[in-house]
């Protein structure tokens, strides 16, 4: 059997039954290695030099990490939870309940879209933004699986379709750029158009996971609330002034140096410059930031590390090659092994922009000598990658939820984010992403 199905189904089950993600990553690394024809040596090597690819995006996320903690101890975060919370009222049955409950999910939505094109920011909002709300979300019954799928939903199917933000790096810098290089001349305007139904299926996910999934309450232990009646309800002028400028700061720093280091790191010196955090609490709060979000960064060097191994074993051309015995002349069976395909590779690496690259080379020549036109071709490309971005263990869309929603310890990352997430946005997405490929 091909390495890289065997490494991902590997990880996959390690992950499932509690092993740490970067274990699992690292051992289905060696077993990628081995089964691919690279000796142990040769596999370290590959994984090693790997590493460094998921460097950048580990210190991001720990400065990141760093400046939400800070944002929090402003107190403006702070000051939003109590809002909720006295609007919520004393009885959690009382008539504005339902308002409260969908004034929440709607809010948490249009954070995680604005997330990546208004405030790029990506998953960066979440630890902000989510465990100040915990108590509330608990108070409400309200499903933790559904806000993960919420959250992902934004951060995923807004780059599938809007070409802003991080929807541009992904439909014009990284997947218009690949389907061209690899000759299927493709123009900017087709790209979002051909990869619409892809989306419509991520939203039909949704509702699935909002009327019918997860709609019915669940309880959570509710501990004391994040604001308690000792703690003052006003933020001063000062500390918003504050709080506000080293948002509008991370953001220019981070559009101006395409750095989301650079755009954390000053955030978080305005912060600690402004008087507002105290000298010997900003050690705390940044040790605290950097904590918080140094699972995700440890994952996402590992996924590095494991994409590193499968690209040197070669066994990712040899799969696909080896789908055309399979294949013979049916379209219909090529457009969905190679979404498919795409899915196992996506879930393994965890980054649907790293993906791309990987897939563009076989798949473009592929689509094309099957007689895929233009528009059904980028959907199938941008599907593949896209399959596995949400339900992959080392996938950021799934990690960030998790580091919010399991603030108090409630919220399991494979039982209650990646497979929620894989079964209400893989699947309408293969369906979806197949459709498309068949109509355009």
């Amino acid at each position: 059997m091909n390495a890289v199905v065997i490494a991902v189904c590997l990880m996959l089950f390690l992950s499932f039954i509690r092993i740490n993600v970067v274990v699992s990553l690292t051992i289905s690394a060696v077993v990628a290695g081995i089964v691919g024809g690279l000796d142990i040596h040769q596999t370290i090597a590959a994984f090693n030099d790997g590493l460094g690819g998921g460097a950048q995006i580990a210190l991001s996320y720990a400065l990141l990490g760093a400046f939400a903690a800070a944002l929090s101890h402003s107190g403006l975060t702070t000051l939003i939870s109590h809002s909720i919370i006295k609007k919520l009222g004393k009885e959690p049955n009382s008539g504005n309940t339902q308002v409260v409950r969908w004034l929440l999910l709607i809010t948490i939505l249009l954070m995680a879209i604005s997330s990546q094109n208004i405030l790029p920011i990506h998953i960066a909002f979440i630890p902000i933004l989510i465990p100040p709300l915990l108590h509330v979300i608990s108070k409400l019954h309200i499903d933790r699986r559904l806000i993960a799928c919420i959250l992902t939903f934004g951060l995923v199917t807004t780059y599938m379709i809007l070409p802003i933000g991080f929807g541009g790096i992904f439909l014009n810098d990284i997947l218009l750029a690949n389907l061209n290089t690899n000759g299927l001349n493709a123009v900017a305007e087709q790209i979002p158009k051909a990869m619409l139904l892809p989306a419509i299926g991520m939203v039909v996910g949704l509702l699935t996971a909002i009327f019918i999934s997860y709609r019915k309450p669940r309880e959570y232990m509710i501990e004391q609330p994040v604001i308690s009646d000792s703690i003052s309800t006003t933020i001063s002028r000062k500390s918003l002034l504050v709080s506000l400028s080293a948002i509008l700061a991370t953001l220019i720093v981070q559009l101006q140096t395409d750095s989301m280091i650079f755009g954390a790191l000053s955030g978080f010196i305005i912060f600690r410059f402004s008087g507002i955090i105290k000298h010997e609490v900003s050690k705390d709060l940044f040790n605290q930031g950097v904590h918080m979000m140094a699972n995700i960064g440890f994952i996402m060097i590992a996924a590095a590390g494991f994409a590193a191994v499968v690209k040197s074993t070669g066994e990712v051309s040899t799969l696909v090659t080896s789908l055309g015995d399979i294949i013979g002349d049916n379209k219909a069976l090529a457009a969905l092994l190679m979404l498919i395909v795409g899915l196992l590779i996506t879930m393994g690496i965890g980054s649907s922009f790293s993906t791309i690259p990987i897939i563009a080379t076989i798949y473009v020549p592929l689509a094309l000598s099957f007689g895929f036109s233009i528009a059904a071709t980028i959907a199938l490309v941008g599907t593949a990658a896209a399959l596995g971005d949400a339900g992959s263990p080392a996938s950021d869309s799934t990690l960030g939820p998790t580091a919010g929603l399991n603030a108090d310890g409630q919220h399991d990352h494979i039982r209650d984010s990646v497979i929620p997430t894989f079964i209400h946005y893989n699947i309408p997405l293969l369906i979806f992403g197949w459709i498309a490929a068949m109509v355009l």
